[in-house]
């Protein structure tokens, strides 16, 4: 028996550490959400235009950097990518840092901040998807779903413990301990992966970003369809419990969070059983479920359980997609194919907000989980396709 489970051990330990990068670079995301728009408006005395604008550069920066981490990571090995992507967040870290310093000229700071914010959405497209395939690469595709389900819990787990730690960071230690803090999550981290083994060299045709987008928009319309319901959830889901005059609205997000960990901790092996595909269709159905009872509950407990089915449904989407995108792509072009994924991913939850707010302008801020639930359909309509056409 020993002798069975240790190999097995071993494998998830050297998959939970290379994942763990990807976790301290979530921190370092979540670190600045709730500490540095009240210091841009109220220390430094710029508009809400500019401090959305300093929050929102980052995931724009992302956006549009994941094709170039994809093919740099095919290029010169995940590995390298990833301690690219340290290496950015450290300076990150620095230039936050500096820049908390200098209440004193807020141009600069802003400046600074903005350059910081861009370089933390750089390093966090080279980290994150590189750090699955560095895993996968270490230990075959067959622990594809198990690299992403541990991935999934690291980004929603960093996120979720970034933001309290900020505000627990500046009101202890003052807000420069927050670029500090992030600083040394991009540095100590970094030593770490430099002792860390590299996958072995992938070699064979790489194909241009184009081609590999192309091939998985089918799986990327699926995953955008399910995505945009979780980015309605956290969108709307306070307006829509203020509208009925609930309380509570929070506990929606935090069930909707439980569930989706706890889903993917109690089921580390459906998707390697049953399929990407099966398993997918089957958290549509969920998710959809759960969507439309966020629109019909008649209280909010009825609408916290739907954002945990919500959660339940969403927890095997992305990681059930991923294992049938990598089943149809050439090894040496995995890292361009897991970011085009992505790509589906960032549009759906950057887009919802705003078309969303035209839904519930147009009809009522409770029809926006109506039309969440109705894309979380069409999703399974759209697998159920792909299902078909596999079949024959």
């Amino acid at each position: 028996m020993e002798n069975s489970t240790s190999p097995s051990l071993r494998i998830q330990l050297s998959i939970i550490f290379i994942v763990c990068f990807n976790f301290a670079s979530y921190i370092a995301n979540g670190l600045p959400l709730a500490v540095l728009p009240g210091h841009v408006l109220d220390g430094l005395g710029f508009s809400t235009v500019i401090a959305g604008l300093v929050i929102g550069v980052q995931y724009v920066a992302t956006l549009l950097s994941r094709p170039l981490a994809g093919l740099l990571a095919d290029r010169f090995g995940a590995r390298w990518a990833v301690l690219g992507g340290l290496a950015l967040l450290t300076a990150c870290g620095l230039l936050t840092t500096v820049a908390l310093m200098l209440a004193q000229a807020p141009g600069l700071a802003v400046a600074l901040l903005m350059a910081a914010r861009i370089l933390q959405g750089v390093a966090a497209a080279l980290i994150s998807t590189p750090c699955c395939t560095w895993a996968i690469g270490l230990h075959g595709r067959a622990h594809t779903a198990r690299v992403m389900s541990w991935n999934g819990i690291a980004a929603y787990g960093g996120t979720a413990l970034g933001a309290p730690l900020g505000v627990l960071l500046a009101g202890h230690f003052g807000l420069p301990a927050v670029g500090v803090c992030m600083l040394l999550l991009g540095l100590l981290p970094m030593l770490l992966a430099a002792m860390r083994q590299a996958p072995p060299k992938v070699t064979g045709e790489r194909l241009p970003f184009r081609n590999v987008f192309l091939s998985v928009v089918p799986n990327g319309l699926a995953l955008a369809c399910s995505s945009a319901g979780f980015g309605s959830l956290t969108a709307f889901i306070a307006l829509h419990f203020a509208q009925h005059g609930w309380t509570h609205a929070a506990w929606c997000l935090t069930g909707f969070g439980l569930a989706f960990i706890a889903t993917r901790l109690a089921t580390p092996n459906v998707v390697s059983r049953y399929g990407g595909y099966t398993v997918v269709r089957v958290c549509l159905v969920v998710q959809s479920v759960g969507l439309l009872l966020v629109w019909l509950a008649p209280g909010p407990l009825a609408a916290i359980v739907g954002a945990s089915l919500t959660g339940l449904g969403v927890s095997w989407v992305y990681p059930g997609l991923a294992v049938e995108t990598l089943a149809r792509t050439p090894e040496a072009n995995r890292n361009s194919a897991l970011s085009a994924l992505s790509l589906f991913f960032d549009l759906a939850v950057g887009l919802a907000g705003p078309v969303m707010g035209l839904v519930a302008a147009w009809l009522a801020i409770g029809e926006v989980f109506l039309i969440a639930a109705l894309l979380s359909i069409a999703g399974f309509l759209l697998v159920q396709a792909l299902c078909t056409a596999d079949a024959h």
